[in-house]
């Protein structure tokens, strides 16, 4: 690749080699580096253009001003070019030469010479994440008597309250949605980060119907979509029957103040604009294609007002599940999406910092052997930094508000993220470098301040530096068996696990326990042509690393016996390891084959519409469900007692 080339886009964070997930040395095509370039608004189009382009970045980074945001670490100094005015966070005003080392945590203004800058003070490192166990759950997946469709807030009440001793709850996300049809089944595609999906609401449980009279409540209540003939959620359905039912309980409804929650509000003018033009932003009539257009801003009145209630509903219904967690060590865990769909609401609102033009995705790895597009849009790292940080700060700030823990999707995206260029496909991407001191000091500082503990999704190609900083900041790493390894490619014995880590079998993206050991994988990929090799190779693959893993089950003496249960033996197996947390997803305790979503396809496989089996009720009381809290409940007593990790009881 051309010298200057590499030089620019270096100058711009965007890699031209990284380490595949063999921990080979592979190039980016200059294709790829360009097209990366551009949307990050720097034209290398031509070598004329890469030299200007070049140039300019060189004069950018010459001399001594200030960056638009600086992260400082609290205990830590900095020297400043000339003495400098600081406003604190409370409003006091200090006159400083230097960045001192006293300065509290918080967010605060700095003015240098010409230069007004966003300083941030965040803490070294998060309190030590308590030793507990939980369940994971995919929320939608869940059924009840109360429930519509899908598991809602409702639900989530419920089963918090019969999770018998667990210590969390770590759910998908519940990231909004465009709130017109068709609605995507993928929590992973949210319209904004920043609110929430209308979709878990329960109805019954809102203070308009309890007040409504027996006829609109019979209304409200024919609206319950009936169960769909392929046994798959439909979440068309869900959407249509709650819309409804909403609207006939909004004349019930108290007042709304629009004006209490300016970033609400926009949210919902959003919502009603895409009633009224489409879901994609980028289609509207020119006068409302930004938030800040005057056609934009004077829109107010009772469809705003309905928007802004939906969320507030929600919101009730968040803490009620709270409230049932409240004795939980670690409470109810959130997920962050890694990014939004461009023609949704946090693409309207937040135009100004995405890369709209960008497809998220990730390299080829051993289980997505073509690489995955995932179609959203991400933060540009350049706007971040001019604008303080700002939108980033306010999404987690408001998922703070509900969650006492939050697991970060592909928390890698924290140091970089695999970029698309259109048309490419997904192996012909690259990465482009984030601020890792201002991502993960910002996402310390905000979780500190909300009590919460983070967990980080560093599967895949991670770089070592990724672990490294989640392990240096008190948040923890993911431990998957399916992934935790030994030099030899083996599995590493329960006593080699990370201590800073959240143990499980697997993900949302992986094999389920049951599925694995039939090789379910193995054949719904060979059928839907997801695999890079011969189906034959695959399958010998698989059976040798279901050996391997049954062999390490019997080395630690929990298959001792013909009878054992391997599904058993697995929990059993990660109640011995020294995590804080430990998690059983509830796909694997009742012995569900299906993966919740095979990254890599789309409507060919029924990805995130495969409802659990059993209902609420019948969860909770199941007989493996009940055994593999015993085991984990078994292993939090030892830790109390100061007896060690896990045990192999069954109890």
């Amino acid at each position: 690749m051309d010298t200057d080339l590499v030089a620019l886009a270096e100058a711009h964070g965007v890699a031209t080699r990284y380490e595949n997930w063999q921990r080979q040395e592979t190039e980016v095509a200059a294709e790829s580096v360009i097209g990366v370039l551009g949307m990050l608004g720097v034209d290398a189009g031509t070598p004329a253009a890469v030299r200007e382009s070049l140039a300019a970045a060189r004069r950018r980074d010459a001399g001594d001003r200030l960056p638009g945001t600086i992260v400082l670490r609290t205990g830590d100094v900095r020297e400043l070019p000339a003495p400098a005015e600081l406003t604190l966070e409370d409003g006091r005003v200090r006159r400083v030469d230097r960045l001192p080392a006293d300065l509290p945590l918080g967010w605060h203004r700095l003015r240098c010479r010409d230069q007004e800058v966003t300083l941030v003070v965040v803490p070294v490192e998060l309190p030590e994440p308590p030793d507990t166990w939980g369940w994971m759950v995919q929320l939608y997946t869940l059924h009840s008597a109360g429930s519509w469709g899908l598991g809602d807030l409702g639900d989530l009440r419920d089963f918090v309250a019969g999770s018998a001793g667990a210590g969390m709850v770590v759910l998908n996300p519940l990231h909004a949605i465009t709130p017109v049809r068709p609605v995507p089944a993928s929590p992973y595609s949210p319209s904004s980060r920043r609110f929430a999906n209308l979709l878990y609401l329960r109805v019954a449980d809102t203070a308009e119907y309890r007040r409504a009279s027996p006829d609109v409540r019979d209304r409200v209540d024919a609206l319950r979509p009936e169960p769909p003939a392929d046994g798959l959620i439909d979440y068309q359905a869900v959407f249509a029957a709650k819309l409804a039912a909403l609207e006939l309980l909004w004349p019930l409804a108290d007042a709304v103040d629009l004006d209490r929650d300016p970033g609400l509000t926009d949210f919902a003018r959003y919502c009603v604009l895409a009633e009224e033009h489409g879901p994609d932003w980028r289609t509207w009539p020119a006068g409302v294609r930004r938030p800040d257009a005057p056609a934009s801003r004077e829109l107010r009145g009772d469809r705003v007002a309905f928007h802004v209630w939906i969320q507030d509903l929600l919101e009730a219904q968040f803490d009620a599940a709270g409230e049932a967690a409240r004795d939980m060590p670690v409470g109810i865990v959130h997920d962050l999406a890694v990014a939004v769909e461009p023609g949704g609401a946090d693409g309207w609102l937040l135009q100004d910092v995405l890369a709209m033009e960008a497809r998220t995705g990730a390299p080829p790895d051993a289980f997505n052997q073509l690489g995955q597009e995932w179609g959203g849009v991400a933060w540009r790292p350049d706007r971040l930094v001019e604008t303080g940080y700002a939108a980033y700060r306010d999404m987690l700030r408001r998922i703070f508000r509900h969650a006492r823990g939050l697991r970060v999707d592909h928390v890698a995206g924290l140091w970089r993220l695999w970029w698309v260029p259109a048309g490419l496909g997904p192996a012909n991407g690259t990465y482009v470098h984030y601020d890792p001191e201002a991502m993960l000091g910002i996402l310390a500082l905000e979780a500190y301040r909300a009590g919460a503990v983070v967990i980080g999704e560093d599967l895949g190609t991670v770089m070592p530096v990724v672990t490294e900083g989640l392990q240096r900041t008190n948040m923890l790493g993911s431990a998957v068996l399916w992934f935790t390894r030994d030099d030899e490619g083996g599995y590493r014995p329960s006593a080699g696990y990370p201590r800073n880590a959240l143990a499980s079998v697997s993900t949302h993206d992986l094999p389920t326990a049951a599925g694995f050991l039939v090789g379910e994988q193995v054949e719904v990929r060979a059928e839907l042509g997801q695999l890079a090799g011969p189906v034959e190779q695959e399958r010998a693959s698989w059976a040798k690393d279901r050996d391997l893993l049954l062999d390490r089950l019997r080395t630690e003496g929990l298959l001792a016996a013909d009878d054992d249960d391997p599904v058993v033996a697995m929990h059993e197996f990660l109640a011995r390891t020294p995590c804080r947390l430990v998690a059983a997803s509830l796909h694997d305790v009742l012995l569900e084959r299906r993966q919740p979503n095979l990254p890599g396809t789309f409507d060919e496989y029924p990805n995130w519409r495969i409802p659990l089996g059993p209902d609420l009720t019948e969860v909770l009381a199941d007989p493996l469900f009940r055994r593999v809290a015993g085991i984990l409940n078994n292993r939090r007593v030892q830790i109390a007692s100061g007896s060690g990790g896990g045990s192999s009881s069954t109890a």
